[in-house]
């Protein structure tokens, strides 16, 4: 099970490839994702919500 994180920001914080992966996203789908962050507390669940708003789901 994937560590879990108090929010977006403490994981990228924590977490090297979660925040490599979220600064190769574009600017629309990290502002999206920063709007819901307490929401996104691990790395699975940025990719998850990445992914589904990157084909038009979010």
């Amino acid at each position: 099970m994937a560590k879990k994180s108090h929010n977006l920001e403490t994981l990228l914080i924590t977490n090297p490839g979660a925040r490599a992966f979220f600064d190769e996203l574009p600017d629309y789908v990290r502002e999206h994702i920063r709007s819901r962050g307490n929401n996104v507390k691990t790395f699975d669940a940025l990719q998850d919500y990445a992914e589904n708003l990157l084909r038009g789901e979010g």
